[in-house]
């Protein structure tokens, strides 16, 4: 897949496709980003329940509440009658309020998903490649973004409040692993493709690590109950982590903290390895390659792999030996109530790593150590791409969850 170094395509989309940009301007209030926050996290609430919950006064909230029904970011529910008074009327996210783009640029393949407000998918688009360039990349979304707006309805494409981008921080590093020319690769380290992304659809384009943006994504869009510190492993090509401190993620200086991939871990022979070379898709695809199976869909889709017994469960006892040490380490250094495992595969196999996870961290000496809950991610195989499309949802309309209701 030998790509041109000299084609940017930085032409923007065609007429045709209608896009102008979001018609809400700007960053929300910091009050209505906090009643959005709140709607998301517990669903359909009242006046009276978000006055409570923040301290703001019940005329504040009425205001704060009717401007964004006015910009149809929320909706009305039926009313519920109490026993004295007037009836309460819940409000709730409107699916349609505001859409949001992710781009998952991953070494195999790249994926654009288009996200309602409430984090649904409403549509995607996949190319798989043998690796990745930028050109390669640019050439997808200049394809498959006309694609997806065309099939939007007009008053919707003006709802769309960006475009993020997940992808592996320096990705020219991984060339001899994906077997992939580091001339072609290089070029990472001289284009801009959030530039050139920004160019070419015409929207604010934000980045985050895919790893972290997959974290983002089981904080913001995760159901179920929400840790207030965990750490987060995702399963890709290679292994990847996200950390969430008081609610937050925690992206670090640079935007790669908690890159668990090199964390050190015991082997099967007791020398040290890398977690990357225990608990990586790559691992697995290796090893089929050696015994005669082909590996090739693993990539294509998560929903099914054709694994042979004997190989499948060695690299599930090896990456759950190598999660349950790198879990130990890191609960040495945080206090973590939970350590979260998602990745791209069936959510049989998730369940099974969980489990082997578990039983391995018990036979760790924990003296000392309060080990975390060790438990399944809740997005699924798609957390990059959504945790993408939340870089923008978060941006505009939302603060961090651990924030919520401790100002007023």
């Amino acid at each position: 897949m030998k790509q041109d170094p000299e084609q940017t395509f930085d032409r923007p989309l065609p007429e045709d496709v209608g896009f102008r940009g979001s018609n809400q301007s700007g960053m929300r209030d910091r009050n209505e980003r906090v009643v959005l926050s709140l709607v998301r996290q517990n669903g359909a609430l009242a006046k009276s329940d978000i006055a409570r919950v923040t301290g703001l006064s019940a005329q504040t909230v009425s205001v704060i509440m009717r401007h964004l029904e006015d910009d149809g970011l929320l909706i009305r529910g039926e009313p519920v009658r109490g026993r004295v008074g007037q009836p309460s009327v819940p409000m709730s996210l409107n699916p349609e309020g505001a859409l949001f783009l992710g781009l998952k640029i991953g070494r195999r393949s790249a994926d654009l998903v288009l996200v309602d407000f409430t984090g649904n998918a409403r549509t995607m688009r996949r190319r798989v490649y043998r690796y990745p360039t930028p050109g390669a990349v640019v050439a997808f979304v200049a394809e498959a973004l006309p694609d997806i707006l065309r099939d939007l309805p007009a008053p919707l494409r003006n709802r769309i409040g960006g475009l993020g981008v997940a992808m592996p921080f320096q990705l020219w590093n991984w060339v001899q692993v994906i077997h992939a020319p580091q001339d072609e690769m290089d070029q990472w380290q001289t284009r801009d493709i959030q530039t050139e992304l920004a160019a070419l659809t015409g929207m604010p384009v934000f980045l985050r690590n895919d790893a972290s943006a997959a974290c983002g994504a089981e904080l913001i869009f995760g159901t179920g109950e929400r840790p207030t510190d965990f750490l987060y492993f995702y399963f890709g090509t290679f292994i990847g982590g996200g950390l969430v401190l008081s609610g937050r993620l925690f992206t670090g200086r640079t935007g790669n903290a908690a890159g668990v991939g090199p964390m050190p871990v015991p082997g099967p022979d007791g020398r040290m390895r890398r977690l990357f070379d225990a608990a990586s898709m790559s691992v697995l695809a290796e090893a089929m390659e050696a015994a005669g199976e082909s590996s090739d869909h693993l990539w294509g889709a998560p929903d099914a792999w054709h694994v042979s017994e004997r190989i499948l469960d060695a690299w599930l006892d090896g990456a759950a030996e190598g999660l349950a040490s790198a879990t130990l380490s890191a609960a040495t250094l945080l206090e973590l109530e939970a350590v979260l495992i998602d990745g791209w595969m069936p959510a049989a196999i998730r369940a099974e790593i969980v489990r082997r996870t578990e039983a391995a961290l018990s036979r760790l000496d924990l003296a000392g150590v309060t080990p975390p809950a060790i438990r399944e991610g809740t997005v699924g195989p798609h957390a990059r791409a959504l945790g993408a499309a939340a870089i923008p949802l978060s941006q505009r309309y939302l603060i961090d969850s651990g924030t919520v209701g401790r100002e007023g």
